[in-house]
């Protein structure tokens, strides 16, 4: 029995707690951690949880007992307490971003490595079926070489979205929808194609006036095999119609499922490759439908049997830290006006968050700062 002790317990918290509460056998959440204690003592009672409640994540990592340390805090907390409790012994499961800044990504794989414990960065959309099957499909080649990748990274939140007090700064969020909502898209995107060797971005504040990060940004990436690809990443874009599309020599596949296949006539327009889209449509329906009841139960899945095998997980640091990586290349070239190649050396002033801090935009100030909403529904994607 794997025993679990979550740090933070805000609105994520919450499918994490779902996606533990699917393995009863197998684990058991202990401890719940919030610097507002009654935030954690309403989760607890909302999920008829038999755990303790503190206020300082810091007790957690005095308990022998406590096997898992799951972090759902403000990203700026994110690398001091996975630090903490790896060095304490712990396994780690940290939301996205994995860190504020790529220095802080490489101080927490060095504790990986103290430790010999798990850390795993939270993608929970690699375990959606339609991202699952769609990187099983690109790895058959039947699409042929990609030429072209488009993700679109669309959400929407309203003004009062960054009223939340740590949300809408640089120095506490580590940026805007980049780096917060087009992460999950971009942790695919490396996932399918592995990392771009350059950058080019702008980004802008359209829509939130109480914020000092983006709330838009579109950049072009190049690849190592000649592909071209661009990000735009929002949420300023109603529907939330989210889409990772790749053009490849021989066929158009993407998620959510679609598949399109061209021929060239003699004069070289174009003529629907039947054969092709049949062949792909027929392959992909042989793959597995795993549907899970929420999206993060699939990753707790895979990090409790990572735990239970002593395996890697799926998302490692490393993964997290690629995907960081990436996220500050657009920053960089959208704040420096400039293209940024990759990899980014240690050297870069954007590779701290003091570097960041002193060059970032601030779009504009930030004019509130709620403790927590009453409202916990929210909505995390659709692919």
């Amino acid at each position: 029995m794997i025993k679990a002790a979550l740090i933070g317990t805000g609105n994520i918290a919450q499918q994490h707690i779902r996606g533990f509460l699917a393995y009863p056998r197998r684990c058991k959440i202990e401890v719940l951690a919030d610097i507002y204690p009654e935030s954690a003592e309403e989760t607890k009672n909302r999920h008829g949880l038999d755990a303790e409640v503190y206020s300082d994540y810091r007790k957690v990592l005095d308990r022998s007992d406590i096997d898992l340390v799951d972090i759902c805090g403000p990203p700026h907390t994110h690398a001091e307490i996975s630090i903490a409790a790896l060095d304490s012994g712990k396994h780690v499961l940290v939301e996205k971003p994995m860190a504020a800044s790529l220095a802080d990504c490489d101080a927490m794989l060095k504790a990986v490595k103290r430790s010999g414990r798990t850390l795993s960065v939270v993608a929970q959309n690699r375990f959606r079926p339609a991202l699952m099957n769609l990187k099983t499909i690109l790895d058959t080649g039947l699409a042929g070489d990609i030429v072209h990748v488009q993700v679109n990274s669309y959400w929407w939140r309203g003004h009062s979205y960054y009223d939340l007090w740590w949300r809408g700064t640089w120095e506490k969020e580590g940026g805007g929808c980049t780096l917060n909502h087009a992460v999950h898209h971009i942790d695919a995107l490396i996932w399918m194609m592995g990392m771009p060797y350059d950058v080019l971005a702008v980004m802008g504040n359209t829509s939130h006036d109480n914020a000092e990060v983006e709330d838009l940004s579109m950049s072009f990436v190049r690849f190592e095999n000649g592909a071209l690809g661009q990000i735009t990443a929002s949420v300023v874009h109603h529907g939330e119609e989210q889409e990772l599309i790749f053009q490849g020599k021989n066929a158009r596949v993407s998620a959510p499922w679609k598949v399109c296949a061209s021929s060239a006539k003699q004069n070289g327009f174009p003529v629907k490759n039947d054969d092709l889209q049949q062949r792909i449509k027929g392959y992909y329906a042989t793959l597995p439908r795993i549907e899970f009841a929420v999206p993060h139960q699939g990753q707790i899945n895979d990090v409790l049997q990572a735990i239970e095998d002593g395996k890697d997980p799926l998302i490692r640091g490393e993964d997290g830290k690629n995907t960081l990586e990436l996220i500050t290349a657009i920053y960089k070239s959208a704040i420096t006006g400039e293209k940024v190649t990759l990899p980014l050396a240690k050297e870069d002033p954007f590779y701290t968050m003091e570097g960041i801090l002193s060059r970032a935009p601030r779009f504009y100030k930030k004019s509130a700062s709620v403790v927590k909403f009453d409202d916990n529904d929210i909505t995390i994607g659709n692919i």
